[in-house]
């Protein structure tokens, strides 16, 4: 019998057999045909999996600690097939399965070419997402970790802008790297311990000093998926060529990775080495915060600047994270959530224009508010929570963040505030600069507002905006008892 994870996790593998029957069926005379096909069954499997992955946080009891619907299947020499989700990963499964679905109707219209492939690459990308949050055994979830390279690559590679190719290989190898060394301590860590699985690592105590060997090597890749200053150079590049699902899949889950291995990994398994390294996290999230805010406000390229704002507002989760307190895990966990959400909008808001005028550069555009005021106003919700008004779901995120901070360390909370004030500086800049004053650019007389594929695509996403700011407790409570756990853990012994 095949549990509801196991289900929620390849279920888009039944997509892509469809997909690819239906491509073997096909002549070359039937292309659009098939490619018409591919993206309706694409779309139902993705929807398929978002219901199963709603069920599965309705059945998740938020009151337990531990993991819940787990899995074990014995798979060779030792290592075992283990699945489970607790209250920090089982919300990073939903907003995988929130986000595919939008990410193909995106794609309906702009992407043309080789349109089957793209969509095998999606959906492949869903499972190896997936599996990342849910797997128990380090094995398991060093290869979802590194599988979900090789789809994003193609992504980027095979359907990406004018450089794609030099974007693509530097965002493989700046990831592959980080991870060779974290494959490293994964091995080490078996062969101390004597085990994979994770929740038995989680109460194994490792030597001090060997902890801070495994922290640097975990930190290695983590770091750069994140990403942090100063491994963050890949992200621009290869948000600048991916194509507009890619960048949304790759500002909106996959950068939540890193945040997502320090609460599993780093915090609760290196806690000695954790608060060692604490001072140095905090300094390098606070030239994150302050260094790439300012970085954005000089951007031409509208993709570019969103890019920067993604490591300034990552400089925010992992200054939560090394916190050790409930209010900055609470706040780290919500602001990557948060970010899933808005950043993902911000990058399909560039879409629009860009299947329009084909063109990012901000000094093309000025005045849309006149030919486009329901995009004016879609924007303007999403620039709002990109720089944390109350009342939207980036709010909530950094004011816990800051918040956690607080407690630890003043300067860092300080400092990182005028993050939030350089934000809402670069953020209004543009938005001014693209919406307002008169159309001064002739192309633009003819450009059309938001179609109803495209309010379908944003509507979603601004009711998880607004919801999120306002009903803070329905991400919180779910999370709190795992994040009250990990937190007695590691000061119990880090702290």
């Amino acid at each position: 019998m095949i549990g509801i994870l196991s289900l929620t996790i390849f279920s888009p593998l039944i997509g892509v057999a469809a997909i690819l029957l239906l491509r073997l069926g096909g002549s070359p005379a039937r292309q659009p045909m098939i490619d018409q096909a591919a993206k309706w069954i694409a779309l139902v499997t993705t929807l398929a999996t978002l219901a199963l992955s709603v069920l599965l946080v309705a059945k998740f009891d938020p009151n337990i600690a531990g993991f819940q619907f787990v899995e074990d299947v014995n798979w060779f020499t030792g290592i075992h097939y283990r699945m489970g989700v607790d209250g920090i990963s089982v919300l990073f499964v939903l907003l995988t399965a929130f986000l595919l679905p939008l990410c193909i109707i995106a794609s309906w219209t702009s992407i043309k070419e080789r349109v089957v492939e793209y969509l095998v690459a999606f959906l492949i990308l869903e499972v190896l997402v997936i599996g990342v949050f849910c797997a128990l055994d380090l094995i398991v979830f060093y290869l979802f970790f590194e599988g979900q390279l090789v789809p994003m690559f193609l992504i980027i590679g095979v359907w990406g802008g004018k450089n794609r190719v030099y974007a693509a290989y530097k965002f493989f190898l700046y990831t592959l790297l980080g991870s060779v060394l974290m494959l490293a301590a994964i091995l080490a860590m078996a062969g101390i311990a004597g085990t994979t699985s994770i929740p038995e690592l989680l109460t194994y105590h490792f030597d001090p000093k060997l902890q801070i060997l495994l922290w640097l090597a975990f930190f290695a890749s983590f770091a750069v998926k994140m990403p942090m200053w100063p491994v963050h150079t890949w992200l621009p590049d290869a948000h600048v060529e991916a194509p507009t699902a890619g960048s949304v899949i790759l500002a909106g889950i996959l950068l939540k990775m890193g945040g997502y291995g320090f609460l599993r990994f780093s915090l609760p398994m290196f806690p000695s080495a954790s608060h060692y390294f604490t001072p140095l996290v905090f300094a390098l999230s606070v030239i994150a915060v302050v260094y790439t805010s300012l970085v954005a406000f000089r951007q031409t390229d509208i993709k570019k600047l969103i890019a920067y704002s993604s490591v300034a507002h990552m400089g925010f989760v992992t200054m939560g994270i090394f916190s050790g307190n409930a209010q900055g895990e609470q706040g780290a966990i919500y602001q990557m959530l948060s970010h899933g959400v808005i950043s993902g909008a911000l990058f399909l808001c560039v879409g629009v224009v860009y299947d329009r005028m084909h063109t990012r550069e901000i000094a093309f555009y000025g005045g849309l508010t006149n030919r486009m005021p329901w995009y004016a106003a879609v924007f303007m919700l999403f620039t709002m929570g990109n720089v944390g008004l109350p009342g939207t779901s980036g709010f909530v995120g950094e004011i816990l963040t800051m918040t956690g901070a607080y407690h630890v360390s003043t300067w860092t909370a300080i400092v990182a505030a005028t993050g939030v004030i350089l934000s809402a500086t670069y953020a209004l800049t543009l938005y001014r600069r693209v919406m307002f004053g008169e159309i001064t650019n002739s192309q633009l007389a003819t450009i059309t507002d938001l179609s109803v594929r495209e309010l379908v695509i944003f509507s979603p996403l601004i009711v998880g905006t607004l919801v999120l700011g306002l009903q803070p407790n329905l991400v919180l409570d779910l999370t709190a008892a795992s994040v009250d756990h990990l937190v007695a853990a590691y000061n119990a012994v880090g702290g």
